[in-house]
């Protein structure tokens, strides 16, 4: 299971982006409808995109190709959301295929924006909880501003720790 993350400043352009592979089991949710059907009618084209890019099934879920589109795609959904809730954790506002995209937004309009396949609203609020701490903790940082890329190795394996931790 992976989670992509992206942090994108108040002119909506990126400053951070993080991809984070998870050992922890994703929960199988069964549908009624296809619980009856054979398995052969529920997975005859499961593999044909698998055998056609090269790449094994294990893999084909944790690439995104166009992460960072999927993101940009989804901030007019995120903008909506905003306007409607009074909230910084938005949960999930947008779905792309199978990745479920959640947001968090700072007093600062900054977007922090999480793609992810299984839902964990707890564990998703606290990463968010703990990236924003740590973005503070960077913007603290005189010479830092808003709208710079953050490259600090400090940051990214805080961030990195936090997404082992929570996701």
């Amino acid at each position: 299971m992976s989670h992509h993350l992206f942090l994108l400043s108040p002119s909506d352009t990126p400053i951070y982006s993080l991809t984070h592979y998870s050992s922890k089991p994703v929960q199988s949710t069964s549908y009624p409808l296809t619980s009856n059907l054979p398995t052969w009618s529920t997975s005859a084209f499961a593999g044909t995109l698998t055998a056609l890019s090269g790449a094994s099934s294990a893999t084909q879920s944790h690439h995104v190709p166009g992460g960072g589109m999927i993101a940009n795609a989804s901030l007019d959904n995120i903008e909506d959301v905003m306007r409607r809730e009074n909230a910084m954790y938005l949960k999930s506002v947008d779905k792309f295929n199978e990745w479920t995209i959640s947001a968090f937004i700072t007093p600062g309009n900054v977007k922090l924006i999480l793609l992810h396949e299984a839902k964990n609203d707890e564990g998703i609020r606290a990463f968010f909880h703990d990236v924003w701490e740590l973005y503070v903790k960077t913007m603290l940082n005189p010479f830092h501003t808003a709208h710079t890329v953050i490259r600090s190795a400090a940051f990214d394996t805080r961030v990195r720790a936090s997404a082992k931790k929570n996701l």
